[in-house]
């Protein structure tokens, strides 16, 4: 069964998946790199949903980062995908 998610609890992933990403200090590096970002970016930033998908896009670019992130803040695994999908809009679309 699938679980639903709303906007509030998507934006609360990606602000968790933000400070996960902050705290490893081998990926904010790359994030930061990878999204054109700068360290002041981040707190700036941080609230805006654009930038929280960017966040989601990036952690769910590789699954053990996604596994990494999901066993430290116990999310299930499917979870930062969700939150990305909700955050851009595209919850409720379906490719099959």
């Amino acid at each position: 069964m699938k679980m639903a998610m709303n906007q509030e609890a998507a934006q609360v992933l990606a602000l968790q998946a933000l400070a996960w990403l902050v705290g490893n200090d081998d990926l904010v590096g790359v994030f930061l790199g990878t999204t054109g970002a700068s360290a002041d970016d981040l707190k700036a930033q941080a609230g805006d949903p654009s930038f929280q998908v960017s966040v989601l896009e990036f952690l769910t670019m590789d699954d053990a980062w996604v596994v990494a992130f999901c066993d430290e803040a116990g999310h299930a695994y499917e979870t930062p995908l969700m939150a990305r999908h909700v955050l851009a809009g595209e919850a409720g679309r379906h490719w099959t």
